[in-house]
């Protein structure tokens, strides 16, 4: 199985049919999104492309093949524009023999773990900064932002497969990376 982590897309079209081709070259089992659909937020440039009915109707089209969860910019207004379930503030997946607790990063987050076990996965978007790291015995990992990266790290996206966690830049290279 494979999963592919999206976070941060804050309402580029732009960079969600980038991130949407590379759903066509990785053939994911999963799409998990990981918050912040549609605004862009206030501490936040609009990004290329902003376009949130664009990004609505783009992701709509994927409705059976993802799992998502709210980020801080996301909102009842933005539900009311998707086909599928995003206002939870976490979610659980069974993943290999392994939990993972999925979740945007404004509540629970690297430096508040919910209660997990050692060899549990914790998986956030929030920060915009690519993660791959063990805290406590857990696995703690972001994928960084599809659209407003930070600290100088290009776009990317995550990819769960074969007890490895990859963040990704849209060029197929490997920013970070850790074996599960």
């Amino acid at each position: 199985m494979k999963l592919m982590f999206i976070s941060d897309i804050h309402g580029s079209l732009f960079w969600l049919e980038r991130t949407l081709d590379k759903v066509a070259e990785e053939q994911p089992d999963q799409l998990i999104f990981l918050g912040d659909f549609m605004y862009h937020g206030p501490r936040n440039p609009l990004p290329e492309g902003y376009n949130p009915q664009g990004v609505a109707d783009k992701l709509n089209a994927y409705k059976n093949q993802i799992v998502a969860v709210r980020g801080n910019c996301d909102a009842e207004v933005d539900q009311m524009l998707l086909d599928f379930p995003m206002m939870g503030d976490y979610t659980l997946i069974l993943f290999e023999g392994r939990r993972i607790y999925a979740t945007h990063g404004h509540s629970f987050s690297m430096d508040k773990l919910p209660p997990l076990s050692p060899g549990d996965i914790f998986i956030q978007g929030h920060t915009h900064v690519p993660v791959a790291d063990v805290k406590e015995g857990i696995y703690v990992l972001n994928p960084g932002s599809i659209s407003l990266p930070k600290e100088n790290y290009p776009n990317s996206y995550g990819i769960l497969q074969n007890g490895e966690f990859r963040v990704k830049d849209f060029d197929g290279d490997t920013i970070k990376g850790i074996l599960l």
